[in-house]
């Protein structure tokens, strides 16, 4: 068995934390990274004590709205919230770290980052949306990149 490079193995366990999403649409697993050491990890659903949306039913569902818009009217926190609000509670700075996660930030997650100081985001799935590309490619403190597996040689 071939050892996987950093980047494959973060993105592995980001898939492995996805698994623990308890949203009805998608599911997003994000890890914090700094000088190759998990800070945080994080993946989309309801708030703690909060019932989860495969209790109660989705409201974005029931009312159809389209996947990127009204974030507002969701139960759930992303992904990559959820590992900056970990790294948070325990006393973690995430200035200077690398997120890897399954899906492409939307443009709240965006901010969010931008303001946490990650360097540097690696994402295995795009997610259409304008806004948070253009502000992530604005900060020239950030570099965004598409995951692509290596390749067996």
């Amino acid at each position: 068995m071939k050892r996987p490079d950093w980047d494959s193995y973060f993105m592995e366990i980001a898939e492995v934390v996805a698994k623990r999403s308890t949203c009805l649409r998608r599911q997003v697993g994000a890890v914090l990274v700094k000088d190759r050491q998990i800070l945080a990890t994080g993946y989309n659903g309801t708030p703690k004590g909060i019932a989860h949306c495969e209790e109660v039913g989705c409201l974005r569902e029931q009312l159809h709205v389209p996947s990127g818009q009204n974030h507002e009217l969701c139960r759930g926190i992303h992904a990559e919230q959820n590992a900056v609000i970990q790294a948070a509670v325990n006393g973690v700075s995430t200035k200077g770290a690398t997120l890897y996660c399954t899906h492409q930030p939307c443009v709240v997650c965006s901010k969010i980052l931008i303001n946490a100081g990650i360097e540097r985001i690696v994402y295995a799935h795009p997610y259409p949306d304008r806004l948070a590309q253009e502000m992530l490619a604005s900060d020239k403190q950030l570099t965004l990149e598409e995951f692509k597996p290596k390749k067996d040689e």
